[in-house]
């Protein structure tokens, strides 16, 4: 290995933070030592200065610019390190609480490939912002010997699946050791054995990722492969690997003395973290199994995504009780109560043990991805709160976002700078400082894009021929790759996960139809593919094949380019240089999609259909959608309304629209809309605003919560789990027993005649109760009047409630009335009812015992 210079050492410090990653004058300055080793390298800056020449090395070290250039970074490092941010002014230092993000996959770098799709990406951009904004998180996952797959097609399109090992010693990750210089390392239980694995480093900017790896000599050749692939080997490896990522993560932060006051899952595979840390405060304050279960779930979050069935992990009983037989004893429960935990029916043998309800049953905090996301996760997962109406339901959305200068192509990001202002990016909180994208010239808007555009088509060019060369591609049609794509041409790209719901083949629904988009002499259009199927599925296998056939069509081979291997650097790519980012995934299956948003802030338009994010991202002056605001049953129906539509939007308004230009040529019209698209997407649709989301509304009430609980050896906590065991035995006590609806009448209030329950706007109803409460008080309930209008089938639709008062004690023990006033102001046939929820106020949901008495429904 070359010896970095005492001058050049600290090319060792910037190398080893990821912050270079979205910082373009650090990537220069790599670039600037070796272009070409740079590429070569994969822009790994380990892996590169480990085989830059020493003559190189040494000449930069009695270079002054270079120098001077490099103290710039380091500086810039050292000022961002240090500097006070967003997070300082929302949170106090003595109750600054740390926060453990768990997930299976992180993509923060295509240098680092530990990540298979938008889950991963998504998780790194969180750790980006989150080190932005100053928000004290701490990731945990695994690091994958193997990684995700590396895609190569052949002559016909056949997806193989290549795994190539990494050099741990070449990637910008470090090994926690413990003083003695010596590998820390944990050690998880599993059956007849236990499993020791070490801990990596990754360092994002202000903060860390820690990274488990098995791959030790203690372990045995079949356990050391637990961390070798992301998302491979059958059911047995899958809760192997999920143990190691829950337990084994939540193990690592406190061999290195990290205790965190808030766990977010993202995502179900991280889902046994909770039970792990129920068993250790259980262990450490001598609590009973409900005590510890009080204390962790009100500082638990979890991230659902998918609701697609073949990525949400179950496993089979025999398999639980295999590997948690002589888990649950720990927990200070039985087989029966542990099971119940992962399940909807917590009695029924039959059903298997669902991460996703696991997670939920233990986070005080869920949230879906997008506000569409959000709706359907409370219709999936309604039945584990019964009796609650729909739209109550404890799953809120926080919608994703990108973190904007991991996306930004530097072109645009120049511009930015220049007319919205230096600190730009702070904008991303606000939507004031986007509304100067106006003031950027279209001429110099436009110039930009097409240099991302000629950027785009030679990266392209560049890998089509590799990926010719690879197949044995004669010299003929090596040289008509150079030829392939135009950067005047209308340019389409989609390039995501390949599965069915996405639908990367809709375009190509009516054959005709898109051949003569593509062939149009006087406005053509081209497309660029790029994307992996995962190793099973094969519908999307099937996919990537139909594709590379049509595209090898002689007629057409010049405008179709699919790229393989997609990862972060195409991904990087594609999204700045073309003209329209395609999504039309089949609705309601996209949980948010973050692809088209990376798009827009490099000034791409949207095409989509209305799913995921783009049902809050759409605005007619900034994009166009796909079809209706509703799934249809029949999916090739659906398919056929669907691709007819992006058909005719392309042929009527996206065609004509690019390729009208004013007399200086450019497509002043199409410009306005790509200004009004990132002035509506990129304040919304970040990172930044995500995390200040996620903190404000989950992390901040999260660690407040525990503190709170486990304070004084967690007496409140033990209180807590005592009052709901109160609760629960006394709840099937109370009883609703009478409902005096009465409406004002100038001199005070009269019955209503409910066989002729016609009111006018303005009146007045007063409700009275009469509930039963058994060994309870008023204080231990909150009686409610709920009350909406009447759908068809007689109840009550997308209601609202109102507290109702404790007038006073009824004629009997333990009864009381309860009263409350409603005044009608709209029309309508409307519907009242009354129900009884338990009260404290310690409860992060009324839901949270899933405790809920109604009374009978009458109408108005």
């Amino acid at each position: 290995l070359p010896a970095l210079p005492d001058s050049l050492k600290d090319l060792e410090t910037l190398a080893k933070n990821m912050f270079w990653s979205w910082n373009p004058a650090l990537v220069d300055l790599f670039k600037r030592i070796d272009s070409n080793l740079w590429a070569e390298s994969g822009h790994n800056p380990i892996k590169f200065l480990g085989t830059v020449t020493q003559s190189r090395l040494e000449s930069l070290a009695k270079n002054q610019a270079f120098l001077c250039e490099l103290q710039k970074c380091v500086e810039k490092l050292n000022s961002y390190l240090n500097g006070t941010t967003w997070f300082d002014s929302v949170c106090s230092k003595s109750t600054k609480p740390i926060i453990a993000y768990f997930c299976a996959e992180f993509g923060l770098h295509e240098c680092l490939p530990i990540y298979a799709g938008g889950l991963g990406i998504l998780s790194g951009d969180h750790l980006k912002s989150a080190s932005d904004i100053g928000v004290p998180i701490v990731g945990i996952g695994l690091l994958y010997q193997k990684g995700y797959f590396r895609q190569v097609l052949d002559i016909d399109g056949k997806q193989q699946e290549v795994y190539i090992d990494n050099d741990f010693y070449n990637l910008p990750v470090e090994l926690v050791c413990k003083d003695s210089g010596r590998p820390l390392t944990i050690s998880v239980e599993y059956p007849n054995r236990c499993v020791s694995a070490q801990i990596w480093c990754v360092s994002i900017g202000r903060i860390k990722l820690y990274l488990l790896d098995t791959n030790i000599p203690a372990n045995t050749p079949g356990d050391r492969l637990i961390t070798a692939s992301l998302y491979g080997g059958d059911i047995e490896f899958r809760i192997r690997q999920e143990i190691m990522l829950g337990i084994g993560g939540l193990k690592a932060l406190t061999a290195m003395g990290i205790t965190p006051s808030v766990c977010h899952m993202n995502e179900g595979h991280a889902g046994f973290m909770a039970l792990e840390r129920i068993r250790q405060l259980r262990n450490d304050k001598n609590m009973t199994f409900d005590e510890a279960m009080e204390a962790t779930i009100s500082s638990n979050v979890f991230t659902m995504h998918t609701l697609v069935k073949a990525g949400l992990d179950e496993f089979p009983v025999d398999l639980m009780d295999k590997y948690f037989g002589g888990f649950f004893p720990h927990l200070g429960v039985n087989r029966n109560q542990f099971l119940a935990l992962g399940r909807i029916f917590k009695d029924d043998e039959n059903e298997p043990f669902k991460m996703p309800i696991l997670a939920i049953k233990l986070s005080g905090y869920i949230n879906g991805v997008s506000k569409l996301h959000g709706q359907i996760s409370r219709e999936v997962w309604s039945s584990l709160w019964p009796g609650v109406p729909l739209k109550e339901v404890p799953i809120i959305a926080i919608t994703n976002g990108v973190h904007v200068k991991s996306w930004l192509a530097d072109e645009i990001s120049s511009l930015y700078e220049k007319y919205l202002g230096p600190n730009w990016l702070d904008g991303t909180f606000s939507n004031p400082v986007w509304n100067n994208v106006d003031e950027i010239p279209d001429g110099q808007l436009w110039q930009a894009h097409q240099r991302c555009k000629e950027h785009l088509i030679v990266f392209a060019r560049d890998r089509l021929k590799a990926q010719l060369q690879r197949r044995g591609t004669c010299l003929s049609e090596l040289n008509q790759a150079d030829e392939v794509l135009d950067p005047e041409v209308l340019t389409i790209g989609f390039a995501r996960r390949f599965v069915g719901y996405k639908r990367a083949n809709l375009l190509l629904r009516e054959p005709q139809r898109i051949i003569k988009l593509l062939t149009d002499p006087d406005r053509p259009v081209q497309i660029i593919f790029a994307g992996k199927a995962h190793p099973r599925d094969n519908e999307g296998k099937e996919i990537i094949k139909q594709i590379i056939r049509f595209a090898s069509r002689q007629d057409i081979r010049r405008r179709i380019v699919f790229l393989e291997d997609y990862d972060i650097d195409i991904a990087r790519v594609s999204a700045s240089g073309v003209d329209i980012w395609l999504s039309n995934p089949r609705r309601p299956m996209e949980a948010s999609g973050t692809s088209g948003m990376k798009a827009a802030i490099n000034g791409v338009l949207n095409i989509s259909t209305l799913d995921g994010w783009w049902c809050e991202g759409y605005q007619p002056e900034g994009g166009w959608v796909i079809g209706a605001d509703q799934g249809i049953y029949d999916e090739n129906y659906q398919d056929e309304m669907d691709a007819r539509a992006l058909y005719s939007i392309l042929e009527n308004e996206v065609v004509p629209l690019f390729y009208t230009r004013s007399t200086d040529n450019l497509p002043r019209a199409w410009i306005r809309k790509i200004k009004n698209s990132i002035k509506w997407i990129a304040p919304r649709f970040n990172t930044h605003r995500m995390v200040a989301q996620y903190t404000r509304r989950f992390y901040n009430p999260a660690a407040a919560k525990w503190r709170f609980l486990t304070a004084e050896a967690c007496a409140r906590a033990r209180a807590f789990a005592n009052w709901k065991d109160d609760i629960r035995k006394a709840w099937p006590q109370l009883a609703i027993e009478n409902i005096i609806v009465e409406v004002a009448n100038g001199n005070g209030y009269e019955q209503l005649n409910l066989k002729r329950p016609h009111l006018k706007v303005g009146s007045q109803l007063r409700v009275k109760t009469l509930v039963e409460l058994g060994k309870l008080n008023p204080d231990n309930v909150s009686v409610e009047l709920y009350y909406g209008p009447i759908d068809i089938s007689g109840g009550i639709k997308d209601g609202s409630s109102v507290k109702m008062e404790c007038s006073g004690a009824g004629e009997q023990q333990n009864k009381h009335w309860f009263t409350s006033v409603l005044p009608c102001r709209r029309t309508g046939q409307y519907g009242i009812a009354v129900r009884v929820l338990p009260y404290h106020s310690d409860l992060i949901n009324p839901y949270d015992l899933q405790l809920i008495l109604w009374g009978n429904t009458a109408s108005t």
